[in-house]
C-alpha cells in the first residue's frame, strides 16, 4: 500500500498544506480519505478523480469535507469524462447527514438548496462497522469521540494494516482501531495540557501513548494546527512512543 498526503493542516489550511486529505493506493485501486479545504487539487496531480473507486469521510467538519462540493462540479460537469458519472456513481462512505450537509455546502442558497440533490453523483454510504470490500482494499470503520459523530478506520490491503484516527480525543476506540497496526496515521492537534477540551483531539503525547498501547510498527502524525510547534508535539509523541514515528507533509508519499 502506499499512502499519498494531499493536505495534513488541522482545523484550517497552513501556508505549506490544504486542510485534510489522503489517498491510499494498492494495485490498481484507489481510496480517497476526506477530502478538506484545497485538497482536490493536489488530488488532480496524483490521479484523475475519475479513478477514485470510493471516498471515506471519517466526519463533517469543513476541514475533513469541504473539497466534496467542488468534486461534484468536476464530476458532473468535465466535458469528456472517461464514464458517465450517473451511471457509475462515486460511492461515499460517510455519516448519516452527509447528503444533507454536502448539498447544503454546494447550494449558494436557499431556493437552489430545495432542488439540490448530490446522489445523482454520490452513492451515500453508511460508515461499514462491518467490513466491506473496495477492490484491493478490506475497510471497517470504528466510532470515535469527536465533537460529532467521526469514525476511524482500519483498512487491510496486500497483508498490511493501515489505520487511521479522523479526529478524536482519547478513545477506548483507538486500541480497537489501531491494534497491531503496520502504520497509524493519528491526528495530533495540539501540545498536550490539563487545560485542553476534552472529547476533540488528541495531543502528540497521547498520540504517542495510543502507538504504544496498540503496538502499532510506525506513527505519522497528522493534522497538526498551523499555529502549533510541530518540533515540539513530535517530541512529545516519541517520549511515549519508542517506534519510528514522524510528522506528514503535503505532498509527501508513504509506503505501509
Amino acid at each position: 500500500m502506499e499512502l499519498i498526503v494531499l493536505g495534513c493542516s488541522g482545523s484550517a489550511p497552513a501556508p505549506q498544506s490544504p486542510s485534510s486529505g489522503y489517498l491510499l493506493r494498492s494495485g490498481g485501486s484507489l481510496l480517497a480519505i476526506d477530502l478538506g479545504n484545497g485538497t482536490l487539487g493536489p488530488l488532480q496531480r496524483w490521479a484523475d478523480p475519475f479513478d477514485v473507486d470510493s471516498l471515506l469521510l471519517t466526519h463533517l467538519h469543513p476541514d475533513h469535507c469541504a473539497d466534496v462540493a467542488p468534486l461534484a462540479v468536476y464530476l458532473r460537469y468535465r466535458p469528456n469524462p472517461p464514464r458517465d458519472p450517473k451511471q457509475q456513481r462515486l460511492p461515499v462512505y460517510a455519516p448519516p447527514e452527509a447528503p444533507s450537509r454536502l448539498a447544503a455546502l454546494y447550494a449558494p442558497n436557499a431556493e437552489q438548496l430545495a432542488d439540490t440533490d448530490l446522489s445523482d453523483t454520490f452513492e451515500f454510504l453508511a460508515p461499514p462497522v462491518d467490513p466491506v470490500q473496495v477492490g484491493a482494499f478490506e475497510i471497517r470503520a470504528v466510532p470515535l469521540d469527536h465533537l460529532c459523530p467521526t469514525w476511524g478506520l482500519r483498512i487491510e490491503a496486500e497483508v498490511r494494516v493501515f489505520a487511521f484516527t479522523g479526529d478524536t480525543g482519547p478513545s477506548d476506540g483507538i486500541a480497537k482501531l489501531a491494534a497491531g497496526a503496520d502504520v497509524l496515521l493519528s491526528e495530533a492537534s495540539w501540545l498536550d495540557s490539563p487545560d485542553q477540551p476534552k472529547g476533540m483531539h488528541l495531543s502528540g503525547k497521547q498520540a504517542g501513548a495510543a502507538a504504544a498501547s496498540a503496538g502499532v510498527g510506525k506513527l505519522l502524525l497528522t493534522h497538526y494546527s498551523p499555529w502549533t510547534d510541530t518540533r515540539a508535539l513530535l517530541e512529545e509523541a516519541t517520549e511515549a512512543f519508542d517506534g519510528p514515528a514522524e510528522l506528514v507533509r503535503a505532498g509527501a508519499t508513504y509506503e505501509i
